[in-house]
């Protein structure tokens, strides 16, 4: 089996370009590579495009990890100040500006990451010492790069954030996808309170957005919903409340709680269990088996008069697997949609999960 090669972040990219930067301006010629020692040890030799004006450029390689920044050049033009002072950083074309409170950062600050500064910071003073300076980092597609990303829903405009707690891009990582999703929930936490609305993809949120206009705080979870309860758990949630499709969300029923495909199915396992519980003939239950797509099921299911009993027993499960997942501490309420997202079935819970929802962050 091949090894997948390690790439480094948009942090390491940043620091390297502006070590870089300081050392055109104090030696009067451009390096054509710097080293840079990253925070996990490792010494990196890269590559430095220069531009106008003492601003230069790094190409950010991810390795194998399928990153959209991957390819993108990130820049710094650095200002030494005459007098001793902090180093103060800019957000250039393409960086974010953080605009909601729940990052590490406040609002207003451009969106580069408490580690990269550090990296920037060690490699500009080891340059120009204690002087001050000013650090604009760019990334000239960082618009067009940031509407693939989770920014906007973290309340990032304008651009890509400069990441990386190690320096190194480590393929296939779920780590940062993890720290994402944990970012925007914590910050939900601090905007809205206690209840929260968990969705599977754009089929549950975009149903949420319609259906409640004045429910705010959604945060999607994809197929982290077991990472996300741990989390909400952790974080001091009391009520959440899921909504989504069948694809992803009778797996739950099943304690099936990282829900991508790849991983499990067992859609079709749940609905005829419920489906046999119900009432359903084995004729029945074996022409629920033999149908090819969750959505199949669904049309099937909708022929029988026990229909109605099967959602709702699986909706109920779901809820009763969630809660104990979270110890008890958190009321969980379902949402069960169709394709066409009908609502095949609520929880018992969900009319008070669902009121404490719209009315959070509203006192």
């Amino acid at each position: 089996m091949k090894q997948l090669r390690e790439g480094y972040t948009t942090g390491s990219c940043a620091a390297a370009a502006s070590f870089a930067s300081v050392l055109w301006q104090t030696s009067g010629k451009c390096p054509e590579w710097v080293e840079l020692e990253v925070p996990a040890g490792k010494l990196l030799h890269l590559e430095i495009q220069a531009e106008e004006a003492y601003t230069c450029g790094v190409q950010k390689d991810g390795g194998d990890d399928p990153d959209e920044t991957n390819g993108c050049l990130v820049t710094a033009s650095v200002e030494i100040l005459p007098a001793a002072g902090a180093v103060q950083f800019r957000a250039g074309t393409g960086v974010g500006t953080i605009t909601r409170k729940g990052l590490k950062l406040p609002v207003g600050e451009p969106a580069i990451n408490p580690v990269p500064r550090q990296m920037i910071e060690k490699a500009v003073r080891s340059v120009i010492g204690e002087k001050g300076a000013v650090v604009t980092i760019s990334v000239p597609n960082g618009e067009v790069i940031a509407e693939k990303t989770f920014n906007g829903r973290l309340g990032i405009t304008g651009g890509i954030s400069i990441l990386g707690t190690t320096g190194i891009v480590r393929p296939m990582s779920e780590e940062a996808i993890r720290e994402t999703l944990y970012l925007e929930l914590s910050m939900c936490r601090q905007e809205y309170g206690t209840a929260c609305a968990f969705v599977t993809g754009y089929a549950g949120e975009s149903f949420l957005k319609r259906q409640y206009p004045q429910g705010k705080a959604i945060v999607l979870c994809s197929n982290y919903l077991g990472y996300l309860l741990d989390c909400a758990e952790e974080l001091g949630f009391t009520h959440v409340l899921l909504a989504g499709r069948t694809g992803k969300l009778v797996k739950p029923a099943a304690d099936i709680m990282y829900l991508h495909s790849h991983t499990a199915g067992g859609q079709r396992e749940v609905i005829c269990t419920h489906a046999a519980l119900a009432g359903a003939s084995r004729a029945q239950v074996q022409q629920l088996y033999q149908c090819n797509t969750t959505r199949d099921m669904t049309e099937l299911l909708c022929t029988y008069p026990f229909s109605e009993q099967v959602w709702h027993t699986i909706a109920e499960k779901v809820c009763e697997n969630c809660m104990r997942r979270t110890h008890g501490k958190i009321q969980v309420g379902l949402l069960l949609l169709d394709e066409n997202d009908r609502i095949l079935a609520e929880s018992s819970q969900t009319d008070s999960i669902r009121k404490a929802w719209l009315t959070c962050g509203t006192n």
